[in-house]
């Protein structure tokens, strides 16, 4: 099931996106609070302009040097244990929302790569019942300053600008995440082409490793780590996730000063 949340020029609704990615049926509510209803209408996703498929009421937890060739083509080590960092909720845009170059930063990378999101509160879970607590899975692209990720000796800011977490286009929730084609395109030309088989820790147990540090909220996302292959993004450009079994995401990149 796709679930997308989406609006026409009104109040922010959620729907059910067809296998084609092209129509939507409409649904009451918030479905990772209640219970989905179909309310008969019906559009077409050219129709509407796609949002955010979940704005993390609590957190976004990301997940550093989880393959082990994006590590190495940065000149670091793999962790012993997932690598964790949090950003905060305002970090997170939609599709086709721009992705906003800081004055502060003039090294800013892209990071394709999938996203889980929570559907309900957890705390010390293990990695079979990791399994229970997911709702479903999204594109992201984890945007990185990263001259200042290098001389902040910490990520929260380089990660964590306005505008820096793009999630969409939707959220798929029947997805097996364990060998999942993860490709990032820059105006067209593959730039990362990966697998999640190269994670060198797992989906769920990064959410029972996550959970050890955190309580886990629904709508809470843990982004799961880059593919090798990042590389810098300047103004004009424009960058496409795209992950199997999910969709495309994609986002402009601009100067304040473009806008």
């Amino acid at each position: 099931m796709r679930i997308a949340r989406y609006t026409t020029g009104e109040d922010p609704t959620f729907g059910l996106v067809d296998g084609a990615g092209e129509k939507i049926a409409e649904i009451t509510g918030d479905p990772l609070y209640t219970k989905i209803e179909l309310t008969g209408q019906t559009t077409t996703v050219d129709e509407v302009r796609l949002l955010a498929p979940v704005i993390p009421r609590s957190k976004v937890i990301g997940i550093g040097r989880n393959y082990a060739a994006h590590a190495a083509e940065l000149g670091n080590e793999t962790p012993a244990e997932p690598l964790m960092f949090l950003e905060p909720n305002t970090a997170v845009v939609g599709p086709d929302d721009p992705v906003v170059l800081p004055p502060q930063s003039q090294d800013v990378h892209f990071e394709g790569e999938l996203a889980v999101v929570i559907g309900r509160l957890c705390r010390n879970i293990t990695a079979e019942e990791a399994r229970q607590v997911v709702f479903g899975y999204t594109c992201a692209d984890d945007v990185t300053a990263r001259d200042l990720q290098q001389s902040d000796g910490q990520w929260a800011r380089a990660k964590g600008f306005d505008t820096f977490s793009p999630l969409g286009p939707w959220i798929e929730t029947d997805l097996d995440p364990s060998d999942l084609r993860v490709r990032t395109r820059v105006d067209g030309e593959v730039r990362q082409d990966g697998t999640t088989a190269d994670m060198i820790t797992g989906v769920f147990d990064l959410i029972a490793y996550a959970s050890q540090a955190f309580t886990l909220l629904p709508g809470d996302v843990i982004l799961t780590g880059t593919p090798e292959g990042v590389g810098p993004v300047t103004a004009g450009q424009r960058v496409e996730v795209e992950i199997e079994g999910i969709g495309t995401l994609g986002n402009p990149f601009l100067r304040r000063n473009d806008d």
